[in-house]
């Protein structure tokens, strides 16, 4: 069986290790997506219930990444 956490799921947000390494900000990747600094902010501590796909394409897009990249299931 899958680990979960208090909100029943393991799946962690990498967007701040993303950002590092291209060095932007939350702010210029909102800017660049077309959301909120909240709603990335929510994403990216792993508090979001739930993404686009046409908000995850754009991620992906700005940052030049997959969707593997900006999240992973949490092992055992």
């Amino acid at each position: 069986m899958a680990p979960e956490v208090e909100d029943g799921h393991a799946v962690v947000c990498h967007i701040d290790d993303l950002l590092a390494e291209r060095g932007m900000t939350l702010t210029e990747l909102a800017d660049r997506v077309g959301v909120t600094v909240v709603n990335l902010s929510v994403l990216k501590n792993n508090r979001a219930r739930a993404i686009r796909f046409s908000t995850l394409t754009r991620i992906c897009q700005v940052l030049g990444c997959q969707p593997g990249d900006v999240f992973s299931v949490r092992s055992a």
